[in-house]
C-alpha cells in the first residue's frame, strides 16, 4: 500500500501556572498551548497482518515504552482492528525540550492510523483515549490552540496572536520531575479566568526553577531577553523570544552565540497535522 507522511508539529507553552497540587502528586495547571509550524515527521505503511513495526527505533528506549508504538497498540486494541502497520519517525523536536515532541508523535499515529485503518472515532473521542498515554496528548489530537486547566487535559480553544518565535535549546534535557520536585517551585499561582490571563504579560512558573538549576538555560535566557520577550516552554529545557516578523527573529538567530541551537518557526492555531489530514482526505475522495 502507498506510503504516508504525516506532521507531528512542536508546541509552545504560551504561559504556564501551578495553581494547586493534588494528593496523588499531580499538578494543577493553567497553560495556554499554541503550536508552531515545525515538528516531526511520521510515514506509515499499513500492513495486512496485525504487526506494529517501528523502523527508527530510539536509543535506550524499549518497544513497551515508545508512545509511537504504544498509541499505535492503543488504538489497535481499542478498535479491534487486525491490521498493523510500518512507522518510520523522522526527528527534528529536541527531547526532553518542553516541545511535546513525545506527545505529538503519539498523537499524530492516533489520528493517521485512525485515518489509515478507517477506525471512524472523532477527535474527540480519539482525545480520551490519548489522555492514557499522556496529559499533552489530547491538545495535539483536537488541533487547535488551546487554554488548558486541570493537568492539562481541560482544553479551551483560544486565538492567540500567532506570533514569530526563535525557539532554542540550551543543549541539556531537563527531566520534568526535577522541576515539579523542587521545594520552591510556586505551587499556588491564583486561578484566573482565560480572559484575564491572554490580557496579562504570560509567565512560566517553572522557569525560575529551570534557570536556578541548570546554569544553561540561565545563561540561554539572559541572552535572548536582550532582544525579546523570551521565556521557558513546559518544564524546559527549550527557551523561545516572540518577534512580530520571521526577519526580527531570523537577524537574531544570526547572531546566537556558537553554543546556542535554535531555529524560526511561526506560532498557529490549527495544527498542521489537521491540515495535511484535510488535504489528505480531500485528494482520497474522502472529505
Amino acid at each position: 500500500m502507498t506510503q504516508q507522511l504525516w506532521p507531528s508539529p512542536a508546541k509552545l507553552n504560551l504561559f504556564l501556572y501551578i495553581t494547586g497540587q493534588r494528593p496523588n502528586g499531580y499538578h494543577d495547571l493553567q497553560t495556554l498551548f499554541q503550536f508552531v509550524d515545525y515538528g516531526d515527521s511520521l510515514s506509515f505503511t499499513v500492513r495486512d497482518d496485525s504487526a506494529i513495526v517501528l523502523t527508527t527505533p530510539t536509543d535506550g528506549v524499549a518497544d513497551d515504552e515508545n508512545l509511537v508504538i504504544r498509541a499505535a497498540r492503543l488504538l489497535q486494541s481499542h478498535a479491534g482492528v487486525s491490521l498493523g502497520a510500518e512507522i518510520s519517525l523522522q526527528k527534528r523536536i529536541p527531547m526532553g525540550g518542553g516541545l511535546g515532541g513525545g506527545s505529538s508523535n503519539a498523537a499524530t499515529v492516533l489520528i493517521a492510523l485512525n485515518t489509515l485503518w478507517n477506525c471512524g472515532y472523532s477527535d474527540t473521542e480519539l482525545a480520551q483515549l490519548g489522555i492514557r498515554l499522556g496529559a499533552d496528548v489530547p491538545v495535539f489530537v483536537t488541533g487547535h490552540a488551546a487554554f488548558a486547566e486541570g493537568v492539562g487535559e481541560i482544553l479551551h480553544p483560544v486565538e492567540p496572536p500567532e506570533k514569530w518565535f526563535l525557539i532554542a535549546h540550551p543543549g541539556v534535557s531537563i527531566p520534568t520531575p526535577v522541576i515539579f520536585g523542587d521545594p520552591e517551585l510556586t505551587r499556588n499561582t491564583p486561578k484566573r479566568t482565560v480572559n484575564v490571563l491572554l490580557n496579562t504579560p504570560y509567565a512560566n512558573d517553572c522557569e525560575p526553577i529551570a534557570r536556578k538549576r541548570f546554569y544553561e538555560v540561565e545563561q540561554l535566557l539572559s541572552w535572548l531577553l536582550e532582544y525579546a520577550p523570551s521565556r521557558l516552554t513546559g518544564t524546559g529545557a527549550c527557551v523561545f523570544a516572540e518577534f512580530d516578523t520571521e526577519s526580527a527573529a531570523r537577524r537574531v538567530l544570526d547572531k546566537a552565540p556558537s553554543w546556542m541551537r535554535g531555529f524560526v518557526a511561526k506560532g498557529v492555531n490549527i495544527s498542521p497535522l489537521h491540515r495535511f489530514r484535510e488535504t489528505w482526505l480531500r485528494d482520497a475522495g474522502k472529505a
